[in-house]
């Protein structure tokens, strides 16, 4: 919003040329989202009490110190990302730009099915919420919308186009088969991020991270220059997302002031499955889906093991981890919840880099 009102005065007012710089947009939405998690922060957090005088509710089944530790603490914080990284990107982005309309949808869509899941839990006084091929069908919907909404506004072939990291001119055209599978991406990055929300902390610090990283993408990608010496796909008007990024980063990191062990307020579905979607949908537009599997390989770690535990117990009728996800599995080996945490942010840390190096190593 700001761009749209103030660059058009820069003629008149030399200063007012800065807004034209993402960096600078992008910069600004960061404090923005940081700044409104911090003022809106503990008056949600005292509200969200006031309304779940129990808390979430916790899986009987899962590490019984979770029965003692998490008991009473409110859920549907993701509410308060949401409504930091939406009013941080409206006033910092060009809103007259169509990828950042698509990706607030996506965001805003999966939140909403996210919200409607713990609004269930909480009336229902147990951990299961929206029905799971309910919930599945709410978030195919979104996405199918989504990419289709991105696949107008990408100019042909390259709308359809997957790309392969590493090699230089390794281009595979999906025709209309890039429909389901942008589904697949969002749908599986929302979920992924969800099944990674288990401990204080430990999914919002590699939901920073791997926002970081699409910031620097998303800033390359939208740039001809850059991306032709990078050798990487050059999508027109993409470089917008860099400031949507900022403002994922901020936001993320006010929620972690009062998610941070002992946490104050738990994300929920309204947050994980939002942010989670907003990275796919990024990863879609940025023709970046299987660097997404790299940046984002924490969130891919959880989601095999649950299926590898799946698998396994309905095969064989044994369990490969003695919990799933992965994180529970450290648990209930004993581990303390800080150093399962810290360790997996590691973890996070390295995969990053490692899908950051597919922008060089061509």
């Amino acid at each position: 919003m700001l761009y749209n009102l103030l660059f058009p005065l820069a003629d008149e007012f030399t200063p007012l040329n800065l807004f034209r710089y993402l960096t600078f947009r992008s910069g600004g939405a960061v404090v923005t989202a940081l700044l409104v998690s911090f003022l809106l922060g503990p008056s949600l957090i005292r509200w969200l009490k006031s309304r779940q005088p129990h808390g979430q509710p916790i899986r009987a089944d899962g590490p019984e110190s979770h029965l003692l530790t998490k008991k009473g603490t409110p859920t549907m914080g993701g509410s308060l990302i949401l409504i930091a990284l939406a009013s941080s990107t409206l006033l910092w982005a060009d809103l007259s730009n169509g990828y950042v309309w698509v990706v607030l949808f996506v965001t805003l869509g999966f939140g909403l099915v996210g919200f409607g899941d713990d609004y269930l839990k909480l009336t229902r006084r147990n951990h299961r919420g929206l029905p799971g091929r309910l919930k599945l069908l709410a978030q195919f919907g979104i996405s199918l919308v989504g990419t289709f909404w991105i696949l107008q506004l990408t100019r042909d072939p390259l709308s359809t186009q997957l790309a392969v990291p590493f090699f230089k001119n390794l281009i595979i055209d999906l025709g209309w088969m890039f429909l389901p599978f942008g589904v697949l991406v969002m749908t599986g990055a929302s979920n992924a991020v969800n099944l990674t929300d288990g401990l204080d902390g430990l999914a919002i610090v590699p939901v920073m991270i791997a926002a970081g990283c699409f910031a620097l993408i998303t800033y390359l990608v939208g740039n001809a220059i850059f991306a032709n010496y990078l050798q990487i796909q050059h999508v027109p008007g993409s470089g917008e997302l860099t400031v949507f990024c900022g403002a994922l980063v901020g936001a993320s990191l006010g929620f972690l002031w009062f998610n941070a062990p002992p946490a104050m307020v738990f994300m929920g579905d309204t947050g994980s499955l939002s942010v989670g979607g907003a990275l796919g949908a990024m990863s879609v537009i940025t023709k970046h889906e299987i660097v997404l599997i790299m940046i984002g390989g924490l969130f891919v770690l959880e989601t095999v093991s649950v299926i590898v535990q799946v698998v396994s117990f309905r095969l064989t009728g044994k369990r490969v981890f003695r919990m799933a996800p992965l994180h529970h599995h450290f648990e209930k080996k004993g581990w303390a919840e800080p150093t399962i945490v810290i360790r997996f942010w590691i973890i996070a840390s390295i995969l990053a880099l490692a899908g950051l190096s597919t922008l060089k190593l061509r």
